[in-house]
């Protein structure tokens, strides 16, 4: 499971967009494992340049998506740099209270 910085309720949110929008079919649970970052990865295939394996492992390159994403519409302004610190978790909590 692998949230970064967000809560549950956050969480749930984002799980159902992605269920919503990116064939996410796992429990709404408010913890985001491994299929709720494979259906992220099938968005950020499509519209943020990700490039790598929809296995659902958060590793840089689904980092790197994930800030093009919240870049895109979330307020981030830091690097596309692959490493979720703050300003990511910031910005991902700012996408994930605006479903």
């Amino acid at each position: 499971m692998v949230n970064l910085g967000l809560n549950t309720t956050e969480a749930k949110n984002v799980q159902g967009w992605l269920k919503k929008f990116w064939q996410y079919n796992d429990a709404i649970d408010g913890q985001l494992g491994t299929n709720s970052w494979k259906a992220f990865q099938r968005a950020f295939t499509v519209y943020y340049n990700y490039t790598g394996d929809i296995d659902g492992v958060v590793g840089s390159g689904t980092v790197k998506a994930l800030q093009r994403m919240l870049r895109a519409g979330s307020g981030y302004t830091g690097a596309i740099d692959g490493i979720a610190g703050s300003g990511t978790q910031a910005a991902f909590k700012v996408f994930a209270n605006s479903l």
